[in-house]
């Protein structure tokens, strides 16, 4: 009787690898950090990351660079509105 063995090489991932299958599929991480004193709660960070590309963003919803002006040339810019005080009144 023969065995047969298969082996396997291990595959080498490169920095360019990880990059594309994360912003491919994307990474979220999220946690928080509580502080306390004596069961005084002093300080809390929530951290919430998502690292993905911009079409895997797109897919998600989450493209609110579109319509933020301050990020795209194409977002509408609403100019706030003026104010009581410089209202002209129709003269009498």
């Amino acid at each position: 009787m023969t065995s047969q063995r298969i082996v396997q090489s291990p595959r080498n991932a490169t920095l360019a690898d990880v990059l594309d299958r994360v912003l491919d599929k994307g990474l979220v991480v999220a946690g928080d950090i509580k502080i306390k004193l004596l069961d005084v709660e002093l300080l809390t960070i929530q951290v919430r990351l998502v690292v993905c590309s911009v079409d895997k963003a797109v897919e998600m919803g989450m493209d609110f660079w579109r319509n933020d002006p301050h990020l795209s040339s194409l977002a509408r810019r609403e100019l706030p509105p003026a104010p009581a005080s410089l209202e002209q009144t129709p003269p009498p």
